[in-house]
């Protein structure tokens, strides 16, 4: 059996998880659009990805934290 990487661990937080997508990418003045992005560059792509799980693991700890 082969695992994949992109599956969710709760699918039902995907429609969130791409809104936050969106979120992120504007914030970081990054042309994400729905459909092909294939002009963007890694750097522009792995920015997205990097800044979505650093403000996940703020919240996290602000939740852990009790604030």
């Amino acid at each position: 059996m082969t695992s994949s990487s992109n599956n969710s661990a709760v699918p039902e937080a995907k429609g969130a998880l791409n809104k936050f997508k969106y979120e992120v990418a504007n914030e970081l003045g990054v042309p994400l659009t729905d459909g092909y992005n294939g002009d963007l560059t890694s750097k522009q792509n792995g920015s997205v990805g990097g800044y979505m799980v650093k403000k996940m693991i703020e919240q996290q700890e602000k939740q852990m934290a009790g604030k």
